[in-house]
């Protein structure tokens, strides 16, 4: 399976992260990138390609303007406002406050666009949030071109970040971006399956109202885990979406026997949609040490999820999310893309 990658997506190196009341390293690091790919190296997974620069056209047929221009110039503001630290929001427009204007001050801005605090802006952000855009787009002009499977290892991730809003380490939403340009090149149906720990809000909120895509994720209870506002199994799409997008939240603790159950369930629910093109947001954040989650996956179990996604006999690009047992990030990504080539 070809890999893209590009050495850029480390331009984003960010010391700060609030967990738990601490300022901490963040768990999404530059080293996840390395580790992955020494691993496609050492099993022979196949060619890995640097990807082809495409701007912000596609960037902007998903994104708000205005919230793309704050992204590529957040770091410069902050940083000429005298901030000595990485930027954190502190200040949300939170029920029973205005949400329509947007101050004027980047410590006001960064609260308006964010939607959770743990993510800090630091310098090279934005270009890494290109590149890992441009590593989704370079990926799934391969699979369009060939029908052949590819794997973008995306960094930072994207799931989270929504139309106008960043977070959970995401800026650009990689998949929603692929998707769309996917359509614009003739696809006339598109499925975003999202296999990561967390649920994809974002990828959730551009889609929502909209039947070209269809958006089915598997992750943990929101009612007990981030993003806690979104992710619910009432949450089926509105107007000319209503129906189109599907939530499995799962309880913590839960292991590899209901899992697969749910995720064969899912991807029947994608077999009846019949897409053109299967989008998978891959998350190895369900493993069972993974610092950051509650599902209890092992190893081998992604091995046998890379066989029953194959077995779904469609083109199908994989993007890199989340994943954050650093010492395993490698053996199970490839587990999962391995096992799709095997099977």
């Amino acid at each position: 399976m070809l890999t893209f990658h590009s050495e850029r997506t480390k331009k984003r190196d960010a010391m700060t992260e609030l967990d738990g009341g601490r300022l901490v390293r963040p768990f999404e690091c530059p080293e996840r990138v390395d580790i992955i790919i020494d691993r496609v190296r050492a099993t022979d997974l196949g060619e890995i390609r640097a990807p082809e620069e495409y701007g912000l056209d596609p960037v902007l047929a998903i994104h708000d303007a205005g919230y793309v221009h704050f992204l590529e110039r957040a770091w410069d503001d902050w940083s000429a406002a005298g901030m000595e630290g990485e930027a954190i929001p502190t200040i949300w427009p939170t029920r029973r406050m205005r949400g329509d204007v947007i101050p004027d001050t980047i410590a006001g801005e960064i609260g308006y666009y964010a939607l959770a605090a743990e993510t800090s802006l630091c310098a090279g952000t934005f270009e890494a949030a290109q590149a890992s855009t441009d590593i989704a787009l370079s990926a799934l002009d391969h699979v369009m071109a060939t029908g052949n499977p590819a794997f973008g290892l995306c960094r930072p991730p994207g799931h989270h970040a929504a139309v106008d809003q960043y977070g959970g380490y995401c800026f650009f939403n990689n998949a929603a971006i692929a998707a769309q340009r996917a359509l614009d090149r003739g696809a006339a149906k598109v499925a975003v399956l999202d296999i990561d720990f967390h649920h994809g809000n974002g990828t959730q909120d551009i889609f929502y109202d909209r039947d070209d895509v269809l958006f089915v994720s598997l992750h943990g209870d929101p009612r007990q885990e981030f993003p806690f506002f979104l992710g619910h199994a009432d949450e089926t799409g509105t107007g000319a979406g209503r129906g189109f997008n599907v939530n499995y939240p799962l309880p913590s603790g839960t292991g590899y026997a209901d899992w697969s159950e749910t995720l064969d369930e899912a991807i029947a629910r994608v077999h009846r949609y019949q897409p053109d093109l299967l989008i998978v947001s891959v998350g190895v954040d369900t493993f069972e040490h993974d610092p950051i989650s509650s599902f209890r996956l092992i190893s081998e179990d992604f091995t046998d999820i890379g066989r029953r996604l194959r077995r779904a006999g469609m083109p199908t690009l994989f993007l890199m999310e989340g994943g954050y047992a650093i010492a395993e990030i490698g053996i199970n990504t490839v587990n999962l893309l391995s096992g799709f080539d095997s099977a």
